[in-house]
């Protein structure tokens, strides 16, 4: 704002130097931004080298943030495939205890139709049994009478 040369005292825009204390204090940094350099206090401290270091800081803490950021991110994602794993899991084996019980339903049904055709066999064979028995009767004369 106040870059140019400003007359001694100005409290406004200036003060003493280039920056004076609207903006600053003495020297280039001034207190409202900094101090004394060009780091100042509100962001850095005194002179060049601690200015940097707060920028540098304070890139880390953003880069520790978005790390952690995307590790949760990723975390969650592993925790999603997990139960995606385990439903797919669930449902398989569920598919599994059906068809299971689908074939034991059908052996069942097989042994009941099984003896069906059995009781039927034996049936058919007994009524055989008795018409030829009738014929042999009818057939033979009673031998005691």
């Amino acid at each position: 704002m106040s870059q140019g040369k400003v007359r001694k005292g100005a409290e406004g825009r200036g003060g003493e130097g280039r920056e004076g204390e609207g903006r600053g204090g003495e020297g280039r940094g001034g207190e409202g931004r900094g101090g004394e350099g060009r780091g100042g206090e509100g962001r850095g401290g005194e002179g060049r080298g601690e200015g940097r270091e707060e920028k540098r800081r304070e890139e880390k803490e953003r880069e520790e943030k978005r790390e952690k950021r995307e590790e949760k991110r990723r975390e969650e994602k592993r925790r999603e495939r997990r139960e995606e794993k385990r439903r797919e899991e669930r449902r398989e084996e569920e598919r599994e205890r059906e068809r299971r019980e689908r074939r034991e339903e059908k052996r069942r049904e097989e042994k009941r139709e099984e003896k069906r055709r059995e009781e039927k066999r034996e049936k058919r064979r007994e009524r055989r049994e008795r018409e030829e028995k009738k014929k042999r009767d009818v057939l033979q004369p009673v031998k005691y009478q």
